[in-house]
């Protein structure tokens, strides 16, 4: 890839899960590039109280790795998980969770769900927080939240791909007739409309560390180019499939009120740890010294702050029902 003075003019597209090897610029380039812009970061004023809420979590999953001064998940069944699992993570991923609500105006789903709802299953639940919104909303219900620690041995063994087909197979088998299955992903890619985000940028490099780290793991990153959600649910068995695509803008560009306060929790989240997303991926699994990774963020921080740049990531939540 070629640095900024001969960066293209097209928005760099996502790379399919069919893609050559990514190759990622290391971190003389960002150093250099570095050198050559003006330093423009600002504080930024979102409003928000980012106290960490960590959720509790049983003894049992408690045996955390330390990785350059980071918590991840135990090395039960050799599971490869690529974030963080510390306080800081845990703030950031309760970020997301609220600018997921508002894209959603404010639910917790789509999918149309009986009022007397009885079981309800959350599967990558992180800190817990959409399952106990959840809970709160529907307090006849039983919600379960799961996560890494405990489940990863049984749904990835070692050396085995993800297989997406089985994961909502299993989620076929286990939903009750009439019941409904929803799943919310998102392109790790960071695009733009106007061009704004060209190759050679360090946004235009963040989804590269995840497609390639995920090859090398075993677990696709390509989710909503593949369209294995809906492909996923086809197979099990699922009808009255729904698909909704998101625009998900990073930073306060966007002229629609509701979209810029979204893209203000979006940057927010991003802000609070880029280190604890990107950390695994480019350190343990593509070999990066933790002060490359320093590096890049620190120019992926100066983009993001510039207000330069019209950055976005694409969404898509699928949900379908068991037939009856």
């Amino acid at each position: 890839m070629s640095d900024k003075a001969s960066s293209p003019k097209k928005s760099p597209k996502s790379p399919s899960s069919g893609a050559s090897e990514v190759v990622l610029h290391d971190a003389g380039h960002w150093a250099a590039l570095a050198q050559d812009e003006q330093d423009e970061d600002t504080d930024s004023s979102l409003g928000v109280d980012t106290e960490s809420s960590t959720a509790s979590m049983t003894s049992s999953i408690l045996n955390y790795r330390t990785i350059k001064g980071r918590t991840y998940h135990s090395e039960r069944g050799n599971a490869e998980y690529w974030a963080s699992n510390d306080a800081q993570q845990n703030e950031a991923m309760d970020i997301i969770h609220h600018f997921l609500v508002l894209t959603l105006d404010g639910k917790l789903h789509l999918a149309p769900l009986k009022d007397d709802i009885k079981s309800v299953l959350d599967v990558g639940t992180g800190t817990g927080i959409w399952a106990i919104d959840f809970a709160d909303e529907h307090p006849q219900a039983e919600v379960i939240g799961t996560d890494i620690s405990p489940i990863q041995p049984s749904w990835v063994p070692p050396n085995v791909k993800f297989d997406w087909s089985a994961l909502f197979q299993e989620a076929f088998r286990s939903c009750k007739p009439g019941g409904w299955v929803e799943s919310f992903e998102a392109s790790p890619c960071l695009e733009s409309d106007d061009d704004t985000v060209k190759d050679g940028s360090a946004m235009s490099e963040w989804g590269k560390f995840f497609i390639e780290g995920g090859k090398r793991l075993g677990r696709t990153f390509t989710i909503l180019d593949d369209d294995l959600q809906k492909q996923g649910m086809e197979d099990a068995g699922f009808t009255d499939i729904q698909t909704r695509d998101f625009k998900l803008p990073i930073g306060s560009w966007p002229k629609d009120p509701k979209m810029q306060e979204i893209g203000n929790f979006a940057f927010a989240a991003m802000d609070q740890d880029l280190e604890g997303f990107v950390l695994y991926m480019a350190s343990v699994v593509l070999g990066w010294s933790q002060d490359e990774v320093t590096v890049y963020c620190s120019q992926l921080r100066r983009e993001l702050r510039s207000g330069k740049y019209h950055p976005y990531c694409r969404l898509r939540l699928v949900y379908g029902r068991k037939p009856e």
